[in-house]
């Protein structure tokens, strides 16, 4: 298990609202040490938080390229090419009865 870096995130609660920005997520991290894992594997993302988030979003970043990739169950596959790769984790706490109204986001790096 790894932790990830907080980055941007806003939270609406009936006590209060708020709003953090921070830098992108590859400068995030700068500096971090990279989480070495066989190409192929399955990689989770596990929130230690309740409410889980109801909307998900991942970007990879590879050599100035992002790309989405597709998220199942909170997992995806690492890529089969070798590099340094990073990702963005945004996820969502959508109003179950009110369309496109969030409650809370957040957006998360790691490389």
């Amino acid at each position: 298990m790894y932790e990830t870096k907080l980055g941007t995130y806003c939270w609406d609660s009936k006590k209060q609202s708020r709003c953090v920005d921070t830098i992108g997520p590859v400068e995030l991290i700068k500096g971090e040490n990279p989480v070495t894992v066989q190409p192929g594997e399955v990689i989770t993302f596990v929130m230690n938080y309740e409410p889980q988030p109801n909307k998900h979003h991942v970007n990879q970043i590879y050599e100035d390229i992002s790309e989405k990739v597709e998220v199942k169950e909170n997992s995806f596959h690492a890529p089969t090419q070798k590099g340094t790769y990073f990702y963005s984790y945004g996820v969502w706490w959508m109003d179950e009865h009110v369309e496109n109204l969030s409650h809370g986001d957040s957006t998360n790096g790691e490389r």
